[in-house]
């Protein structure tokens, strides 16, 4: 059984930081590429920062700079490091593997993050 679970999320003042963790289990970990999403109510999910399984980061416009995507091949493990928050970073955050070969997605089941003072 394929599980994702998130963890990190919480309250933070503007420009502050945290750290958001995600353990996969059941899953190849090193044949998925690796994304964190998030998604305010009412809108579209929106793809935030991806790691390939060789490595490659890529990042949306409004976070680049600022979060930083890792893993952990060993240990299973992707982390969302995330500095300078804003209060338009308030959301749920997802965590999400994707089978490179299959395309097929399995998802956490979300962890918020809400920026204010």
């Amino acid at each position: 059984q394929v599980q994702l679970v998130e963890s990190g999320g919480g309250l933070v003042q503007p420009g502050g930081s945290l750290r958001l963790s995600c353990a996969a289990s059941g899953i190849i970990f090193s044949i998925n590429t690796m994304n964190w999403y998030r998604q305010a109510p009412g809108m579209p999910r929106e793809l935030v920062a991806t790691i390939t399984d060789g490595g490659s980061t890529n990042y949306s416009d409004s976070v680049k700079g600022r979060f930083t995507i890792s893993r952990d091949t060993a240990k299973n493990m992707v982390y969302l490091q995330m500095n300078s928050l804003k209060p338009e970073d308030t959301n749920v955050y997802y965590c999400n593997a994707r089978n490179i070969y299959t395309a097929t997605n399995y998802w956490g089941q979300g962890t918020q993050v809400t920026v204010s003072s």
